[in-house]
């Protein structure tokens, strides 16, 4: 909650879970949480609603919380003239998706706080992002904006809720819209990619600069594929400068959630689980496939979440606040005497000479370490020196939610990072995680998107199915313990079932959401690929792993239901054409368990984002039972034996580690 209340009688957000919400539990306005309550409230008294969506980490979010919904002039004209509510966008994803497009559509442009006025219909009529209170700098003010529109509420109602009306019936529409993709589609998504790379900072156009980590596993597999070195150069470059830069936490590990200048040095301060999950993934497979120096920064990306961000029950906490004591990033900067008085005269000042620190400072007269137009220090032992006396400093605030979405996506991370690294407790934590989801967030066979406190809610969307089941399957190719495949195929068939559509393509929210006035698609790719993309690929793997030909329909029919504009900008779609990629290079390996079986397992030695496996024969009888192939693919004279299969056929059976070795790497025997 916030400290400065203005306001000391609690609002209806107070009987609410979510950390966003309660933080406005008492502002002076009248919040409700969405419900059907609110709009019924809105139709009864014929006010419009305001609708205020943003989440607990948002630094421009608590901008405006200060400047306007603490503020009694603006809490008496909401009051007054509107029904509030407030919606935490982690918690209700699908909510935040739609009012997010129609505010792109008015604007052109979206962000948080999302600020979005409706009809008692949950039609939008106008939506903005951040307003300030009074108009400035060519800005509307907050103020000027809630007066005008009660004053055309007023006169002009049945106008403006016939175009609220109209701009539903155009998202419903365009998220209907379909275009296929494909090669062709790729290679524009790297030609487009190579024009706005930044060849001296890496990444891809001007601040403010994301990680969009969906961006570079597109550029590895088209590598791969194509042998092109020019999108594995954007990729180690990119990589090697934000593992420099400010953005990546030096003192305490973890990535920051973006960087506002062009070379990665000043982050926006907020820590997000599903960025440095993703993160962790594309720096191991880095580490596999370009440099073996990034295995250092997917460990720091694991001692951060293991430290900061584990919870008791096992899940991973959602993420941690930009702002402490008021005041952005105030925690992690420096200044110059502080970090001598920590190591020690020549220490510190060698400290300060390797990682920027001056008199003068690098951000806002202090100093943030960073190691740009170096290479990062793979190993530096003064640094848990200086992560001690941090940390004794006042804490951002963290969210605790335990998110079915982001920590399906950190399960899958940690058992792509355990077994690519050999880190065994990696994986055992990752099989920890996927209990606690499976304990915790699920009702009556019902994913369910956060835990928090004990406390289950609000229904899952295809995102957190999608990334869960992603978590699932690549548990079981990190430990071949047939129980997660049975899992994953079982939560892929209840996906199916409740966000399928006969036209192609699931739907964000699942037939059994009754609060939604209009049921969208999404396709393409925001801070992590969308959930059709990563459903896509989960059923293609789980179609060659269970020889399950609906599910290889099912991914086809999402493939082929893509955004219209897809063929115009394909690089916003990386997710889709990473799935249209593995479907048509998937291959299927099958070991037969006998005599050399690890020998065997470790054939998978070079990283092949196209392979699937499994494990089945003797020692596997529940995989002998599951996998439909299982009885027709024995051991050839008692030996490990492994079966590969492609698009193209069936390779014949090999008994010798170093010949799969080799057909893995595109060799000939």
């Amino acid at each position: 909650m916030n400290m400065n209340q203005t306001n000391k009688n609690a609002n209806q957000l107070i009987y609410e879970k979510s950390p966003y919400l309660l933080q406005h539990a008492y502002n002076p306005v009248n919040w409700y949480a969405w419900s059907d309550a609110a709009f019924e409230k809105a139709k009864t008294e014929n006010k419009p609603v305001f609708l205020s969506i943003g989440y607990s980490s948002c630094h421009w979010c608590h901008v405006m919380e200060r400047e306007c919904f603490e503020d009694m002039e603006v809490a008496e004209l909401l009051n007054r003239d509107f029904i509030s509510i407030k919606v935490d966008r982690e918690e209700r994803p699908d909510v935040d998706h739609l009012y997010m497009e129609a505010c792109m559509l008015f604007t052109g442009q979206g962000g948080w706080p999302l600020s979005v006025f409706l009809s008692s219909e949950r039609h939008s009529f106008y939506a903005g992002t951040y307003f300030p209170k009074n108009d400035r700098y060519g800005m509307v003010g907050f103020v000027s904006l809630l007066k005008h529109i009660a004053s055309n509420w007023k006169t002009n109602q049945e106008d403006i809720i016939a175009s609220g009306k109209e701009v539903m019936s155009h998202l419903k529409s365009t998220s209907n819209a379909t275009a296929q993709l494909g090669e062709k589609e790729s290679n524009l998504a790297y030609q487009q990619f190579l024009h706005s790379f930044d060849k001296e900072f890496g990444g891809f156009g001007g601040a403010p600069k994301f990680p969009s980590v969906q961006n570079l596993l597109f550029l590895l597999r088209f590598c791969i594929l194509n042998k092109n070195t020019e999108a594995k150069d954007m990729v180690n470059k990119t990589l090697s400068c934000m593992a420099a830069g400010g953005i990546f936490d030096h003192i305490g590990g973890g990535f920051f959630r973006y960087s506002t200048d062009r070379k990665w040095l000043v982050p926006h301060f907020e820590k997000m689980l599903y960025d440095n999950a993703m993160l962790l993934i594309i720096y191991v497979e880095a580490s596999v496939s370009i440099d073996t120096k990034y295995a250092s920064i997917a460990h720091r990306i694991v001692e951060y979440c293991f430290a900061e961000m584990l919870g008791s029950n096992g899940g991973f906490f959602t993420a941690e606040d930009a702002d402490s004591e008021g005041v952005e990033g105030k925690m992690y900067l420096w200044i110059r005497k502080e970090i001598i008085a920590v190591l020690g005269e020549e220490a510190g000042r060698q400290f300060c000479m390797d990682y920027d620190i001056t008199n003068q400072g690098n951000v806002e007269n202090k100093n943030l370490p960073n190691r740009i137009g170096n290479d990062f220090i793979l190993k530096d032992d003064r640094l848990p020196k200086l992560l001690a006396y941090r940390k004794k400093r006042v804490h951002p605030f963290k969210d605790c939610k335990v998110l079915t979405s982001s920590n399906g996506l950190m399960v899958a991370a940690l058992s792509i990072a355990g077994h690519l690294l050999k880190e065994e407790k990696w994986i055992a934590q990752a099989e920890r995680t996927a209990d606690a989801i499976l304990k915790d967030n699920v009702v009556h066979g019902r994913l369910m998107a956060r835990w928090l406190e004990g406390e289950v809610a609000h229904l899952a969307t295809l995102t957190d199915y999608a990334y869960f089941i992603w978590g699932l399957i690549e548990l079981y190719q990190a430990t071949f313990d047939v129980k997660w495949l049975e899992l994953a195929n079982d939560w892929a068939e209840r996906m199916l079932e409740l966000f399928s559509d006969e036209s192609g393509g699931l739907f964000l929210s699942g037939k059994d959401v009754v609060d939604m006035p209009i049921r969208q698609k999404e396709f393409r790719d925001n801070a992590l690929p969308s959930g059709n993309a990563i459903a896509a690929s989960n059923l293609i793997r789980l179609s060659a792993l269970l020889e399950n030909e609906q599910f290889s329909k099912e991914a086809d029919k999402i493939l082929s239901s893509t955004g219209a504009d897809i063929s115009e900008i394909p690089m916003a779609y990386t997710g889709l054409l990473c799935a249209h990629m593995l479907k048509e290079n998937n291959i299927h390996v099958t070991i037969a368990a006998g005599e050399q079986l690890e020998k065997m397992l470790e054939a998978f030695v070079d990283f092949n984002p196209f392979v699937t496996s499994c494990v089945c024969g003797k020692g596997f009888e529940a995989a002998n039972i599951l996998l439909p192939f299982a009885e027709d693919r024995r051991t050839i004279s008692g030996k490990a034996t492994a079966y590969v299969c492609d698009k193209f056929g069936c390779k014949p059976p090999l008994e010798n580690p170093s010949s799969l070795e080799k057909l893995l790497k595109g060799e000939s025997l």
